[in-house]
């Protein structure tokens, strides 16, 4: 019922993210979500998410932002760590996130999506065919829309867990 909702995988961090090894399994292109995802929402790049940015240059990956924000939020932010964006993206439709892997020169076998929301990031990425990577945002403070999503994304994440114990992919 819920499996179209579940990401691929679903860690603590952005930042724990072994992307090298994703590197050596195919993976050339990243999507990522900015707000609670690289940084809390709205606030700019930070020394950590310019870090990750030249790391991930260094191995070879290109990335693009897929963010619902409006442009000046999300250009602050990509101008910050010298990366495209696609801004006001309508997640979860599948559209953009296709735009996106244009951008890359990739396609739905060799690219990553990151991002915090069960209900946009990753259902979008879900439809698009893109390998989804949930993580736990990085802040609570966040507009009241989205805290009445995280008490759905419970119930998802509840059945997602009992799904990946049954099937032994949890202990």
């Amino acid at each position: 019922m819920f499996r179209c909702f579940y990401p691929n995988e679903y860690l603590d961090s952005t930042y724990l993210i072994d992307f090298e090894k994703m590197y050596g399994q195919g993976y050339r292109g990243i999507i990522f979500d900015i707000d609670n995802t690289l940084v809390p929402h709205g606030l700019p790049a930070d020394e950590r998410a310019i870090a990750l940015f030249k790391r991930l240059k260094s191995i070879g990956y290109n990335v693009t932002m897929l963010s619902n924000n409006k442009e000046p939020r999300v250009k602050m932010f990509c101008d910050a760590v010298g990366e495209p964006y696609i801004y006001k993206a309508g997640k979860p439709n599948p559209g953009n996130y296709r735009a996106a892997m244009k951008k890359m020169g990739t396609d739905e076998k060799n690219t990553l999506f990151v991002g915090d929301q069960i209900f946009t990031d990753v259902w979008g990425a879900n439809k698009a065919g893109i390998y989804s990577i949930l993580v736990k945002p990085i802040h609570p403070k966040e507009e009241i829309q989205i805290v009445l999503k995280r008490c759905l994304e419970k119930i998802v994440l509840f059945y997602y867990f009992r799904d990946k114990r049954k099937s032994g992919g949890i202990s």
